[in-house]
């Protein structure tokens, strides 16, 4: 059942009149963080997983590498926290173009629902917790971890206006987020893994915008949207779309990689990666499922049921290839 929620009917005449809801202040904090936001930060532990480094080899079978998998899921908590005070400072930063934004104008901050002066106690206490564990964990992941939040701080104050620019800040951070999991996990980051993900990112980002064309008040919400335009982001969706999957079969058949698996069979992974590009692109359109209604396109991918499927075969197909199908030393 949705829940309930009101608007003032006489509001103050120099605030504008936004929703108020009715459950806890710490429930509106949690919100804040955005935690259904953190998946993007499993990109911390994707060099871990592509070094096969996962699973030791043990006489009695495979066995959970314990040091580098709670390293790896420790700097994923840290970026996780730390995302979440960028999306808190990023609210407050936005909390009047919110107001008047169809769905972001019932966001805690914006709604009321949790105070300013609450909101900006706790993004500053994540971060100085977040960067301090980054530190104990390794000075250059904590270094990297310390670029990420300058990056999306100058990002939400100014940088979000400029077109394009913005996109390729947020395929950026998500480079960080790899190269900060090589470092706290001791692990080489590959020339493939940084363009895929930069790749990926832009595609990504770019369905963000196309998406955010769609919505009502959109130029009221971002200044860049007065610059994009659909033809022009649909050229953009092509092109970093057959980029990415262009460079992700590259890599598959790349004989480093393939000496690096001891096996050629990691191809076999690519369609899934297609499959996952051409359905963003018509979820994004409106053409698949229910389309992108919801606030961002992870959510909507995430409720994408095909999609979903998709990306837990890959998965699968992954670990059979990469920890299965090698030969035992």
């Amino acid at each position: 059942m949705a829940e309930t929620e009101t608007i003032s009917a006489t509001p103050d005449a120099d605030e504008p009149a936004v929703p108020t809801r009715k459950h806890g202040v710490l429930r509106g904090l949690i919100k804040t963080i955005r935690p259904h936001q953190w998946v993007k930060n499993l990109f911390v532990m994707a060099p871990m997983f592509f070094a096969k480094d996962v699973f030791l080899t043990t006489p009695a079978g495979p066995a959970l590498n314990l040091t580098v998998t709670s390293r790896a899921l420790l700097a994923t908590v840290v970026f996780s926290l730390l995302a979440g005070a960028v999306y808190t400072i990023n609210d407050l930063v936005d909390v009047e173009a919110d107001r008047v934004h169809p769905v972001k104008r019932f966001r805690p901050i914006a709604s009321g629902e949790v105070p300013e002066g609450l909101a900006r106690i706790m993004a500053g206490t994540l971060v100085v917790s977040s960067l301090t564990v980054g530190y104990l964990l390794d000075w250059r992941f904590a270094l990297v971890a310390l670029v990420y939040f300058v990056e999306n701080v100058a990002y939400s104050f100014k940088l979000k206006k400029v077109a394009f620019l913005d996109v390729g800040l947020i395929a950026f951070g998500f480079v960080l987020r790899v190269l900060a999991g090589g470092f706290a996990t001791h692990v080489r980051v590959s020339e493939y893994m940084v363009a895929c993900t930069a790749l990926l990112a832009l595609f990504l980002g770019f369905g963000k915008r196309r998406q955010e064309l769609e919505q009502e008040h959109a130029g009221k919400q971002r200044a860049a949207l007065e610059v994009y335009t659909k033809p022009a982001l649909n050229v953009a969706l092509a092109v970093t779309g057959t980029a990415t999957l262009a460079t992700y079969v590259a890599y598959t058949l790349d004989p480093v990689t393939c000496e690096f698996f001891h096996t050629r069979w990691l191809w076999l992974t690519a369609p899934f990666t297609g499959f996952g590009i051409v359905r963003f692109l018509l979820l994004v359109e409106g053409k698949a499922g229910k389309g992108m209604k919801s606030e961002s396109p992870t959510q909507g991918m995430l409720r994408d049921v095909p999609f979903v499927v998709n990306l837990g075969l890959w998965v699968i197909v992954v670990v059979a290839i990469v920890y299965r199908l090698r030969p035992n030393p």
